[in-house]
């Protein structure tokens, strides 16, 4: 019994040496795991940080272009605002404009229309003093020829009865003229005679 005793601590002490050269496989293998494991997560975390770097580096620039952004946002909102007061001032002004052209141009119709009247009551005026005045010279012409007639007429009767009475006085003197022109040729016949002349060749 005691040999078998003896053997049986050899084999454990076997055993331990074993027992002891795979725990320190196991303890390098566990190390090396971990060290492994360690590098891996030490890698993830520099892929982690450095995509951090870039997130923030994307964030970085995403707020700056959004600041750029509301930047050209809020000028283009005042550049807006600016050209709507503007044109609403146009707007207001050209209305009031309108307003006030569209006012004159009433009160010229207006006024043009009281010109109308008034010129078509004077041209009315006008026509019925026409007609009245063109009435009043054809009755005055007509009066003047009906006078003018008249006249004619007693200045050819006045005259007739001159002409009449000259003819009258003329018979009566017309013996003694012409008596008196043959004593008046006698004598110049007798005066060229005396100088030598022949009267018929005068």
């Amino acid at each position: 019994m005691p040999p078998k005793t003896k053997e049986k601590g050899r084999k454990t002490g076997a055993q331990k040496k074993k027992e002891k050269a795979g725990a320190d496989v196991e303890a390098k293998s566990a190390h090396r795991w971990a060290v492994l494991e360690k590098e891996l997560l030490q890698d993830h975390l520099a892929l982690r940080r450095d995509e951090a770097r870039r997130a923030k580096a994307s964030a970085e620039q995403l707020k700056r272009r959004l600041q750029v952004l509301e930047a050209e946002l809020e000028e283009a909102r005042s550049e807006g605002e600016a050209v709507y007061a503007e044109m609403s001032r146009q707007c207001r002004a050209l209305q009031k404009e309108m307003e006030t052209r569209s006012r004159q141009l009433e009160e010229e119709v207006t006024g043009l229309r009281e010109q109308l009247e008034t010129c078509q009551r004077e041209a009315e005026t006008a026509r019925r003093e026409a007609e009245q005045a063109l009435g009043e010279r054809d009755q005055t012409l007509a009066q003047l020829r009906a006078h003018v007639a008249d006249m004619e007429a007693k200045y050819e009767e006045i005259l007739h009865g001159s002409l009449d009475r000259l003819l009258a006085k003329l018979r009566a003197v017309k013996p003694q003229w012409d008596g008196a022109m043959l004593r008046l040729h006698a004598k110049y016949k007798e005066q060229l005679c005396q100088f030598g002349l022949n009267p018929l060749d005068l």
